[in-house]
């Protein structure tokens, strides 16, 4: 190999002075003179930040300031894993740090949260001293409602500044907030909500998307009947309809004056409960605590996107993803954050671009499935708009393809910091992403984030360096889970994660890591492709095929058949015009052979109408699997964990017609 193709040229480097001024430069001069950091490079401050955990989550909590009301006697007082024991004896609350830029007068008519939705009408803004009272007023009526710490709270409701008010209300009391985006269909909801038995329920009248109205009064009225322990329902009319009798209303319970009282909990008090996609049974209730949450994202948020006064950060999501969650984030380092209500691609594909430029962006995050919808669909942001004030991209979801990072860099600016990043639900924060002083390398993820010892493994748990293995993580990390909601022996949470590596946490997940530190997702493990012992990621091929104009999205899954053979078939959504024929098919396998490798090409080219997605938009690979290897529906897949679960119909006819157990190249 030469030493070009072993130092590739980068996308883009950030500027001496910049990297310099960031966060996590001024955090490792610190952490160097108080803590014994190194002096040397990221790579060296991420060996020590993994070696020495108790050390350097101790100088995370000193550098920003983390208000421990009972401090704690160490920062990690048992690091085995499952069951490791942070801040032992520290007491705090997740809600008080998020809202305590407010506190100093200077920045009360400051924005802390900016509004936007499809109308296209200016941002409406909620003042950090006007956060601050709403909660306050909100925190107090639910105390006279008889909510109390360890309660559970719901929320149906959209991404609304109401939203993060109810979220923060729920904290400072000390009970644990749960959500659902509202275009998840009451199935869904009773799935995750029934577990937890929610006391008091948030819900919208509906909400408005694409262009349309959409009532949920219905869908909240079979919450309210299937949901026996709520004793409250708190109706907030986005749609101005009138609340039920029976419902408190919004502005009644936020029109107090009261000043925010923070219950003060332990540091692994429950803050919020987040659910996996759930493909099959009950989606797992993943539990996440206030001290774990509140030094994890400090840590994300300040150094790794380098967020703070001044910026403004907009990611789109929804209440039923993480990254909602995360968004929040940008409150505890006095960032204000965006949230926008609507379409991410209406009334055009450039949408969320234009929410970047009305709301005056500094940081913005999205999609990879997003970037490549934009890159088909030629638009020209950064010629068309004014992004002027955006100085960072965040992507997540899936892995950005190359091609997503060269549309970035032509179509927005050569000089913009792209932060893909990779995690999961599972720790609400990302296992590998940006870091500021770090140049950005054509498909590959900058780094491990600190405090994060990640690996590549192969199946006999040997670390691996540029070749493809297991991502796993030797050492854990504060805001992993504190266990499943309804898993009483813990049987679930140890399967989840640990059952093939004990004592390490296995991502599910194949990664590269480069010889340069950099990481390259490939896609889900359990969904590998294998083809004459040569594994694949399915995310190489979405690549390729996804770049044909023809193709709008598509599914690969790899079989193994009785007879020891193996078929892979892939599945394609055509784009508007676009016919399977035998042109097209020969684009398809000419461009995977030439781009990756023959074993990369499908046996057969499927159309289909549509693809499976989970509410959260992932394809369902590993659920397509199951059916056309003949798993009864009701064992492969949860048709309530769907976007779209007509779309498995074509699959469940090419399993029920045999087509699978016989198929061949």
């Amino acid at each position: 190999m030469t030493s070009a193709e072993q130092q590739p040229t980068p996308l883009w480097t950030p500027d001496p002075k910049r990297a310099a001024a960031s966060n996590l430069a001024r955090f490792q001069r610190w952490a160097t003179e108080h803590h014994g950091a190194p002096t040397g490079d990221y790579a060296a401050l991420h060996r020590w930040s993994t070696e020495d955990l108790d050390r350097f989550w101790t100088a995370v909590a000193e550098w920003f300031d983390v208000r421990f009301s009972t401090p704690a006697s160490c920062a990690l007082a048992d690091a085995a894993m499952p069951g490791a024991v942070w801040f032992p004896g520290a007491r705090l609350n997740y809600a008080e740090h998020a809202l305590r830029f407010g506190e100093d007068p200077a920045n009360a008519d400051r924005p802390a949260v900016l509004h936007l939705d499809e109308t296209g009408a200016e941002p409406t803004t909620l003042t950090w001293a006007e956060l601050r009272r709403q909660v306050g007023a909100l925190a107090a009526r639910l105390r006279d409602l008889g909510v109390r710490p360890g309660d559970r709270v719901g929320a149906y409701v959209p991404n609304v500044p109401q939203a993060a008010v109810a979220l923060l209300a729920t904290a400072a009391v000390g009970a644990v907030w749960t959500s659902c985006a509202p275009d998840f269909g009451a199935r869904s909801v009773l799935d995750r909500f029934s577990q937890l038995e929610p006391v008091l329920l948030f819900a919208v009248d509906g909400y408005r998307y694409g262009g349309k109205t959409h009532d949920r009064t219905g869908i909240v009225v079979e919450l309210r009947r299937e949901l026996p322990s709520l004793r409250h329902v708190v109706h907030i009319p986005l749609l101005g309809t009138p609340a039920p009798d029976t419902d408190l209303v919004w502005d009644d319970l936020i029109s107090g004056a009261d000043e925010p009282v923070f219950e003060q909990v332990p540091f692994d008090h429950p803050l919020w409960v987040l659910y996996s996609s759930g493909t099959t049974g009950l989606p797992k209730a993943i539990v996440q605590g206030h001290g774990g949450i509140v030094v994890e994202h400090l840590k994300q948020a300040g150094l790794h996107q380098d967020l703070g006064p001044g910026d403004r950060f907009f990611w789109y999501t929804s209440t039923g993803w993480m990254m909602w969650n995360f968004l929040l984030a940008g409150l505890l380092v006095g960032a204000s954050i965006v949230s926008y209500d609507g379409s991410p691609g209406f009334p055009s594909v450039d949408a969320q671009w234009r929410v970047a430029e009305r709301s005056g962006a500094t940081v913005f995050g999205t999609s990879a499935a997003y970037i490549t919808a934009c890159a088909k669909g030629g638009v020209h942001p950064g010629h068309d708009l004014d992004l002027s004030r955006l100085r960072a991209i965040g992507t997540t979801g899936s892995p950005l393809p190359p091609d997503g990072f060269r549309w970035i860099y032509d179509e927005i600016s050569p000089d913009i910091w792209l932060a893909s990043v990779s995690g999961g639900t599972d720790l609400c924060s990302c296992f590998v992403g940006g870091v500021p002083t770090l140049p950005v390398y054509l498909g590959e993820i900058q780094a491990p984030s600190l405090g994060a010892a990640v690996e590549s493994w192969d199946v006999h748990g040997k670390p691996l360096r540029g070749e493809v293995g297991e991502l796993v993580c030797t050492k854990p990390i504060p805001s992993m889970p504190l266990y499943f909601w309804n898993d009483p022996d813990g049987t679930r949470f140890h399967d989840s994660y640990f059952d093939v590596y004990p004592g390490v946490w296995r991502h599910g997940d194949w990664i590269t890591v480069t010889e340069r530190g950099t990481v390259v997702i490939h896609g889900r493990s359990d969904s590998t492709l294998n083809r004459q012992g040569v594994r694949m990621g399915s995310a190489d091929i979405y690549e390729v095929v996804e770049r044909l104009p023809q193709i709008r999205e598509s599914l690969v899954i790899g079989l193994e058949q009785p007879d020891g053979g193996y078929w892979m078939p892939l599945f394609v959504v055509l784009a508007e015009g676009a016919a399977l024929d035998d042109d097209l098919r020969t684009a398809v396998r000419t461009a995977l052979r030439e781009q990756l490798s023959p074993r990369h090409v499908p046996d057969e080219i499927i159309a289909v109408p549509a693809l499976p997605h989970t509410l959260t938009g992932k394809r369902l690979e590993v659920p397509v699997k199951r059916i056309l290897s003949g798993t009864p529906l009701a064992q492969a897949v949860n048709p309530g964990s769907l976007d779209n679960p007509e779309a498995l119909a074509p699959f469940l006819e090419l399993a029920n017609g045999g087509g699978a157990s016989h198929r061949g190249s």
